[in-house]
């Protein structure tokens, strides 16, 4: 098992979106969002998920802290339908990058 050389409490948090295989959007929050995304398709991942297989990650945003990531999460789920797809076409969705897209 890889060990974390960070310390405690200071892993960078991740506030993501899925598409569902159903067209609706799941949004979450990891620290590890490779191996999130793998929990979520292999049916282990949230409730709401499982019966909506695949997945696929839509946006993806770097939110520091869990606290925040928390707080991130939180304020994506009450946009409305349309304000989430503006955000996931938007600059601040990391998927946009070409570095980020070859690791996830």
């Amino acid at each position: 098992m890889k060990q974390s050389t960070e310390p405690a409490g200071e892993h960078t948090g991740y506030v993501y979106m899925l598409e569902c295989r159903d067209g609706s959007l799941y949004t979450g929050w990891t620290t590890d969002i490779t191996r999130r995304l793998r929990v979520h398709n292999s049916g282990q991942g949230a409730r709401y998920t499982r019966s909506r297989l695949p997945v696929k990650l839509v946006y993806l945003e770097e939110a520091g802290e869990r606290s925040h990531a928390l707080r991130r999460e939180a304020a994506i789920k009450k946009l409305s339908r349309i304000q989430k797809e503006k955000l996931v076409a938007s600059g601040r969705n990391l998927l946009h990058s070409p570095e980020i897209r070859q690791e996830v």
